[in-house]
C-alpha cells in the first residue's frame, strides 16, 4: 500500500482523529422521508463506515430554520425530535471506526415557499431563483437575529446527536453565500456593499455557533470562485477564505467550483464526465496556499491515485471521493486488501445527483446495490442449493451482471455476444463526445466475468439450438434492443443515431435530428453531428430537448450545443418524410396546434427509444418451466422469481434490461441483480 501511503495517514482535526484522509462529501441523496433520517439513509452510510472510509458527511442541505423546505429528501435540523435519529446514525457510522458529520445549510432563495409549512424563502435582496424558481422575501433584521439563533441550536443538536462535527453550508448558493456574492446581494445597510459588510452575516452565525457550542468541530463549504456573471472570482473568495481562517471560528474548510443557483452551474459544482477528473483541484490547492486551517475538497476524484496526488502534493489535507463511494463503497477496503482490479470506479456519469435534483432518489448507474443495502447484495453469496448450468445471451450491462452475479453464486456459465467484443450500447454511447469514460462501466464488469471464469462465446449470434445444446437450468436473455426510427411515415429513409455514432453513416450536411426520447442519445448525436461541421436542428415532441435529464447533464449538453450553433426546436412531432430531389423533406407538427411546417434536409436522424431483440425469448419462451413469466411481486420484495407453469418445461427464462423494455443503464443492471442473486 506504499503508494497510497499520503491517503492512508490519519487526520487530526480539533480533537477528531480521521482514521485515513478519504472522505464522502456532503450530500442530500433523498433518502430522508419528511425530514426523519430513514433505516435506508442509514445503511447506505454505514456501509461506506465499513467500506474503509475516514470520514462521511452526511445529511447535504439539512434545515436549520422553521422556513425550510425538504423536497428532495433533506434532513430536518431545526427540531430537537432530530437528535435521537443522529445519535443512531452517529452509532452505525463509529461501529465501523468512521467519523460522520452533518452539514447544516439555510437555502436562503433556494428553498420552495410551497412546501412544508408555505413560508416565503428568504434571501438578502429579492432577486429570483433560476432552479428553485421562487422570488424570496428581503431579510428583515429580526429574520437575520432569528436565523443566527437558529445556527447555533442547529448544531447544538448534532452535539448532543454524539455527531463528531458540522459542515455550515456557505456554498452552492446558499443563504451565507447570498449575503457574499455580488451577484445576489444588492443591498445598501451593514451587510451589503463593502467585502466586510457581506460577510458580517457569516461571522454572526460562527459567533453564534461558538457561543451556544463551545469547541465543538465546525467548519464551511464555500466556493473557490463562483464562475457567474458579477459574482465572486477566484481572488474574491481566497479572500473571503483568510478572514473566516483568521476569525479562529472556523476548524477546516471545504472548497466547491461554482454555486449551483442556475442550471449550467449545476452541472458545475455537481460535474459529470463533462468536466476532466480533478478539475477543480486547483481552486482549493490555491485556498489552501493562503490559509492555515485544514483545507478539504470533492468534485470529480473517482480513482485512489488522484485522489492520494492531491493529498501527497499537498493541494488538500482530505480528498473527498462522494460518487466514488456510490460505485463502490468498498473502494478503499478493496484496495488496503491489493483487489484494486475489484474496484468498480465511478464513470462520472452524473446519474446519481441528476435523479436528486429532478426530484427522485440517489442511484448509482451501475451498481444497483447501493442505497438498496437492505435487499440487495454488495457482496454476492455462494449459492447453497447445487450448481446449476446458466446460458446468458447478450453482453451489454445487463448480460454481463447477470453473468457476473451467476459466477458469483458458484454457477457454471456460458455468455454468448453476437458482437466481437462486449459492452453492447455502452460502446456506441461512448463515442460521443466528453461521453468516453462511460464504456467503464463495460470494462469492469468484463473484467470481473472474465476473472470469474465464464466462458465467453463473442462473434456468436446464439440461437435457440445453441443454448438448449448447453442443457441450461437457466437462461438470461440480455439481448438487448434495435434502434426505434419512429412510427411515421417514411421512417425508412432516417437513419438511427446508432447508424452515426458508430461510423456506419458518416453525417450530411444539412441534419434534422428528431428526439423522441428525451435523454442523452439524441443530444450527444447532434454535438457529434455539428462539431463535425454540419448545420444541425433538433427537434423535439417535449417542450425542451433532455426532459429525462437532470441538469448536470442538461446543462452540459445544451451548453455544447448551443455553442455549436445547434438549432434547436421543442414541440414538433415528426409526422412524415418523403423525397424531393436528392434530398428529404421532413413534415413536422406542432404537438399543441398540429399546424405542419418543412424541413428540407440531406439527412433525417431518428432517435426514439429502442424495440426489444426477442426473437430467441420467444423461440425459448414454450421450452421454459416458466414460461418466460416473472413473479413480479416476489422480486418487489427482494425475493426469488421460481414459477414453474410448464410441467415440460427444462429451465427457467428470464430477459433483462433492454430486451424486456427500452430503458437505460441501471435499469438492466438492477434486472440482473434482482433476478439472479437467489439463482
Amino acid at each position: 500500500m506504499g503508494q497510497y501511503d499520503a491517503l492512508l495517514k490519519p487526520l487530526t482535526i480539533k480533537n477528531v482523529t480521521f482514521r485515513n484522509r478519504v472522505f464522502s462529501s456532503s450530500h442530500s441523496p433523498g433518502y430522508a422521508k419528511g425530514g426523519h433520517i430513514t433505516d435506508r439513509y442509514l445503511r447506505y452510510h454505514a456501509e461506506k463506515a465499513k467500506g474503509g472510509i475516514g470520514l462521511t458527511q452526511f445529511g447535504g442541505a439539512t434545515g436549520v430554520s422553521i422556513e425550510n423546505s425538504y423536497h428532495y429528501g433533506q434532513v430536518n435540523g431545526s427540531e430537537d425530535w432530530i437528535i435521537p435519529e443522529y445519535q443512531k446514525m452517529a452509532a452505525g457510522i463509529h461501529k465501523h471506526g468512521a467519523k460522520c458529520t452533518v452539514q447544516l445549510t439555510h437555502g436562503g432563495r433556494r428553498e420552495r415557499w410551497d412546501a412544508e409549512n408555505w413560508f416565503p424563502a428568504y434571501s438578502p435582496s429579492c432577486r429570483r431563483e433560476p432552479v428553485h424558481k421562487a422570488f424570496p422575501a428581503e431579510m428583515e433584521d429580526h429574520d437575520i437575529r432569528r436565523i443566527v439563533k437558529d445556527y447555533g441550536q442547529a448544531v447544538r443538536r448534532a452535539k448532543e446527536g454524539h455527531l463528531d462535527g458540522v459542515e455550515l453550508s456557505f456554498q452552492a448558493g446558499t443563504l451565507i453565500e447570498q449575503f457574499w456574492s455580488p451577484a445576489m446581494n444588492f443591498r445598501t445597510d451593514r451587510y451589503g456593499g463593502s467585502v466586510e459588510n457581506r460577510v458580517r452575516f457569516g461571522l454572526e452565525v460562527l459567533e453564534e455557533v461558538r457561543k451556544v457550542n463551545g469547541d465543538y468541530l465546525v467548519g464551511i463549504r464555500m466556493p473557490g470562485d463562483e464562475m457567474l456573471k458579477d459574482g465572486l472570482n477566484q481572488r474574491d473568495c481566497i479572500e473571503i477564505a483568510k478572514i473566516y481562517a483568521k476569525s479562529g471560528m472556523v476548524d477546516f474548510i471545504s472548497i466547491v467550483a461554482a454555486q449551483g443557483a442556475d442550471a449550467v452551474s449545476s452541472a458545475l459544482i455537481w460535474p459529470t464526465m463533462w468536466v476532466p477528473p480533478g478539475g477543480w483541484l486547483p481552486l482549493a490547492s490555491a485556498v489552501k496556499a493562503e490559509v492555515d486551517v485544514p483545507i478539504i475538497h470533492a468534485a470529480r476524484i473517482a480513482d485512489l491515485p488522484t485522489a492520494n496526488r492531491a493529498v501527497e502534493e499537498g493541494h488538500v489535507d482530505m480528498v473527498g471521493m462522494t460518487r466514488a463511494f456510490l460505485a463502490d463503497p468498498h473502494l478503499l477496503k478493496k484496495a488496503m486488501e491489493g483487489r484494486e482490479d475489484d474496484i468498480r470506479q465511478c464513470v462520472g456519469a452524473g446519474y446519481c445527483v441528476d435523479r436528486v435534483i429532478s426530484g427522485h432518489d440517489t442511484l448509482c448507474i451501475q451498481n444497483a446495490a447501493m442505497s438498496r443495502e437492505a435487499a440487495m447484495p454488495h457482496v454476492i453469496a455462494k449459492t447453497a442449493n447445487g450448481v446449476k448450468r446458466a446460458v446468458v445471451v447478450g453482453a451489454g450491462p445487463g448480460g454481463l451482471e447477470a453473468a457476473r452475479v451467476l459466477a458469483e453464486r458458484g454457477h457454471k456459465v456460458t455468455l454468448f455476444e453476437r458482437e466481437a467484443e462486449t459492452g453492447g450500447q455502452v460502446n456506441i454511447a461512448a463515442k460521443a463526445p466528453w461521453r468516453v469514460s462511460i464504456q467503464g462501466v463495460q470494462r469492469w464488469l468484463d473484467g470481473q466475468v472474465r476473472k470469474l471464469g465464464v466462458d465467453i462465446r463473442t462473434g456468436v449470434e446464439a440461437k435457440a439450438d445453441d443454448v438448449m445444446a448447453l442443457k441450461p437450468d437457466v437462461v438470461i436473455v440480455a439481448t438487448g434492443g434495435h434502434p426505434n426510427k419512429g412510427w411515421y411515415t417514411g421512417s425508412d429513409l432516417a437513419v438511427s443515431t446508432w447508424d452515426i455514432l458508430s461510423g456506419k453513416v458518416e453525417p450530411a450536411d444539412n441534419v434534422l435530428l428528431f428526439d423522441e426520447s428525451g435523454a442523452q442519445q439524441g443530444a450527444s448525436t447532434a454535438e457529434f453531428i455539428a462539431k463535425r461541421g454540419s448545420k444541425v436542428e433538433i427537434a423535439t415532441t417535449d417542450r425542451t430537448i433532455c426532459m429525462e435529464l437532470g441538469d448536470t447533464n442538461a446543462a452540459a449538453f445544451l451548453k455544447e450545443l448551443y455553442q455549436a450553433g445547434v438549432l434547436i426546436s421543442p414541440d414538433l412531432r415528426l409526422t412524415n418524410i418523403y423525397r424531393e430531389g436528392n434530398q428529404l423533406v421532413a413534415v413536422l407538427a406542432n404537438v399543441f396546434t398540429q399546424q405542419e411546417e418543412e424541413r428540407v434536409v440531406d439527412q433525417v436522424v431518428a432517435e426514439c427509444g429502442t424495440m426489444p431483440n426477442d426473437a430467441l425469448y420467444f423461440a425459448l419462451k414454450p421450452l421454459a418451466k416458466n414460461l418466460g413469466e416473472v413473479d413480479l411481486r416476489s422480486v418487489a420484495d427482494a425475493g426469488p422469481s421460481a414459477l414453474e407453469v410448464n410441467p415440460n418445461g427444462a429451465f427457467q427464462l428470464f430477459r433483462v434490461g433492454d430486451a424486456w423494455a427500452s430503458r437505460n443503464i441501471h435499469a438492466a443492471i438492477y434486472d440482473s441483480l434482482r433476478l439472479c442473486k437467489d439463482i
